[in-house]
């Protein structure tokens, strides 16, 4: 049943406008009483104990700066992305036009510079309005400051339900709680302390927290440079943002504008001529919408995610998830990455340019890194991350394992099966247990029964090692004439897989496994158990899985990149870093990342495996990529192609002495289930695709450009006995054959 109201106490009748001021008077004296004598000096039980409660309020605040944006910058300091929760820049008083302080004092408490922290004047003054039917506030802008204060401290820990807004859910102990905080904080800071404080939390728009994003959101200026009519408007805002919104209610905000510069004229803040002239301009906005998270990023959207996932899974930033998404997105935080721009934006207009126009959503992605040093110079997909008409819109990040992208979850991609850029290892082994490339093997089998013989001195299952080494099915070649006897340089040269499985039979595959971890290949697709937890974020690729000796484990780019870069690096491998400094906003120097290298692999080992993707570019499986890189520039590049049985994951991942990088086509959503085979891109019809048809002239394009600023050295000679009497064999086709197949369809590398 609905409260009835007794007309006696309504406070639309006179006498209850009166009774209503006495009453609110009288609190007002028992505060006042309270806030200037010590209680032992009240007699009166009633108003002792009201001022014991008073005295047992809390008088210290907690002035934690406010939140303020995150600035993601590349190697060269330019912005990459503005990352935030509050759309916040914190300057000086001294940064802000003096517009700016006079017309919020002018509007806001007009003796700011005369009380200590509650104007009881202003309380007189808004208690006799109130009584006569006009509501007027009375909180002085210290008073406002400490309500944002405590507010902005709930909303940082999550409390956001616990905020209290003036005039609607603030009871008499709110009011008298932040009345004695008030007047705690005029006897800590300074009166400039405080204005410039709250300048700088106040809330002017959604997109608008502080002066100097609301003078860029609105007028797409710095607070410093405000016209008078521009300040007051801003001024204006800040009693009801939405009510006064320039954009939306431009009539509603010219009034309280007006409203604003009539208070400071009334005030001498400002001349006669000046109010004429201002009450006489028009609003007019400059609007720069804010452009917040790595889907406004100016360059390299997907990095920048990359970046954010780093910082977010480092337990550095935080103990808890929610700790550490306080600390990225409101803690102001600088921080200084390896991207390279110039680089970057070769790589974006090589994915953009290698699928166009591309109704078939089909991937190419662009990832380098730098070798003995692990730094990521570009990241690149041809997709974007929010809808676009005519864009193929994706979120998650073609170049890296799934923990480390948007949506780290189940269905996340993480990496694409490498095919064929998974032999060198079996290689490189093989020049590791000091055998000449120049040996030849039997590349005649096909198949390898159950119960083969395969070497392998690695622990047994008991002691974690999981042994699936069953016979293969038929191996496939590009052509017939490729099953037969063949030196170990030749096989990898063409890509034939009957030469990878026979160079395998002779070696222990414990030490192709070493290779592989030791150059930092793994899955990347974590490992999970039945509930769906991480057990493994980064599971092996087994190499007893045969079918790993020719890139059956969905690997990410970014991880090729990086282990190809070890060869490049004389044996050293270095994990990928993409962050290399961290402030916050005081300047303190946070957690970032620094060169982690190891000994990988031996020296004279990786200048064999140079020795041998040279070759793959010269007269092998690459050989149609490598008279575009002669055309200009004959500097050295090893390399190899690769292509999954699907031909739904086409590759070339190589290097220069001074960069290494992996291009990717393919199908990026359904790999599995979408064969790249009878399909067109960019107006041209492919039967099949392999690695040298599109992500070839990817890669090339790519390092053409950009190679040279990393240095292009040669290659040191590898020694005699790993090299042998090498030279290099023509293929029994043609001289263009894209060489071999992985097992399944023949036509792939």
């Amino acid at each position: 049943m609905a409260t009835r109201t007794n007309p006696f106490f309504d406070t639309a009748t006179t006498l209850g406008k009166i009774l209503g001021f006495l009453g609110v008077s009288a609190i007002c004296g028992v505060l006042v009483a309270g806030l200037l004598v010590p209680a032992a000096a009240v007699s009166g039980s009633a108003a002792s104990g009201s001022i014991q409660f008073f005295d047992t309020l809390p008088a210290e605040l907690q002035v934690d700066p406010p939140s303020q944006n995150t600035t993601i910058l590349a190697k060269d300091g330019s912005p990459i992305a503005s990352i935030y929760e509050e759309n916040r820049t914190k300057i000086p008083l001294n940064q802000m036009s003096p517009y700016v302080k006079d017309a919020v004092i002018a509007i806001e408490d007009n003796r700011f510079y005369e009380h200590g922290g509650i104007d009881t004047t202003g309380i007189l003054r808004a208690l006799v309005s109130t009584a006569q039917g006009n509501k007027q506030g009375a909180s002085t802008i210290t008073q406002q400051y400490v309500n944002n204060v405590i507010n902005e401290s709930l909303v940082a820990s999550g409390q956001s339900s616990d905020v209290k807004l003036n005039g609607v859910n603030k009871g008499i102990g709110d009011k008298l709680r932040e009345m004695k905080l008030a007047i705690a904080l005029e006897k800590k800071f300074t009166k400039d302390q405080i204005l410039e404080g709250y300048l700088n939390i106040v809330f002017f728009n959604r997109d608008a927290y502080g002066i100097e994003a609301a003078s860029k959101l609105f007028f797409s200026t710095s607070a410093k440079d405000l016209t008078l009519p521009q300040a007051a408007l801003l001024a204006g805002l800040v009693n009801s943002p939405a009510a006064f919104d320039p954009v939306v209610h431009p009539d509603a905000s010219k009034v309280r504008r007006d409203l604003v510069l009539a208070a400071m004229y009334n005030q001498k803040k400002i001349t006669k001529a000046q109010y004429d002239q201002a009450v006489a301009t028009p609003i007019t906005t400059k609007v720069t919408p804010a452009r917040q998270g790595c889907a406004y990023a100016a360059t390299a959207p997907y990095f920048c995610d990359y970046v954010l996932h780093l910082l977010l899974n480092n337990p550095a930033y935080g103990q808890t998830p929610t700790d550490r998404q306080n600390t990225v997105m409101r803690g102001g935080l600088t921080i200084k990455t390896t991207l390279d721009p110039t680089a970057q934006n070769v790589a974006q207009q090589q994915v953009d340019a290698t699928a166009g126009a591309n109704p078939d959503k089909w991937g190419a992605s662009i990832v380098s890194v730098q070798p003995g040093t692990g730094q990521i110079v570009s990241m690149a997909q041809n997709t974007v991350m929010l809808p676009q008409p005519g864009k193929f819109d994706q979120t998650q990040n073609f170049n890296v394992d799934v923990l480390d992208a948007k949506g780290n979850d189940l269905n996340g991609i993480g990496g694409f099966q490498p095919g064929s850029t998974m032999k060198p290892f079996t290689f490189a082994e093989w020049l590791n247990e000091g055998k000449s490339m120049t040996t030849t093997i039997n590349a005649s089998v096909r198949r390898y029964r159950q119960g083969f013989p395969w070497r392998n001195t690695c622990p047994t299952p008991e002691q974690g090692w999981y042994d699936s080494t069953g016979g293969t099915f038929d191996l496939q070649n590009s052509d017939e004439g490729y099953y037969r006897p063949m030196t170990v340089l030749y096989g990898l040269m063409n890509s034939i897989n009957t030469a990878t499985f026979a160079s395998a039979a002779q070696l222990d595959l414990c030490g192709i496994q070493g290779i592989v971890d030791a150059t930092g290949v793994h899955g990347g697709v974590p490992a999970r158990d039945g509930s769906g937890n991480v057990t493994d974020p980064n599971p092996k690729v087994p190499m007893t899985t045969l079918g790993n000796l020719i890139g059956s484990t969905q690997t990410a780019p970014l991880t090729m990149a990086t282990a190809f870069a070890t060869f490049a690096a004389d044996g050293k491998y270095c994990e990928p870093i993409a962050i290399t400094s961290v402030k916050d906003q005081a300047g303190k120097d946070l957690p970032a990342q620094s060169s982690s290298c190891k000994d990988a692999i031996k020296p004279e080992v990786a200048h064999g495996v140079a020795y041998a993707m040279q070759e793959v570019l010269n007269h092998g499986s690459g050989s149609l990529i490598r008279p575009a890189l002669n055309t200009n520039n004959n500097f050295p590049v090893a390399a190899k192609t690769g292509t999954n049985d699907s031909n739904s994951s086409t590759w070339v991942v190589g290097y220069t002495s001074g960069l290494a990088t992996a291009s990717w086509f393919g199908d990026p959503l359904d790999a599995q289930q979408r064969p790249g085979r009878n399909i067109t891109v960019n107006g041209k019809f492919y039967p099949s695709i392999d690695g040298y048809m599109i992500a070839g002239p990817q890669f090339t394009n790519y390092m053409l450009s950009v190679a040279p600023a990393y240095g292009t050295n040669p290659f040191p000679t590898p020694p005699s006995n790993l090299l042998g009497s090498a030279a290099p064999q023509r293929s029994p086709s043609s001289p263009n054959s894209s060489g071999a197949s992985n097992s399944g369809t023949p036509g792939h590398d």
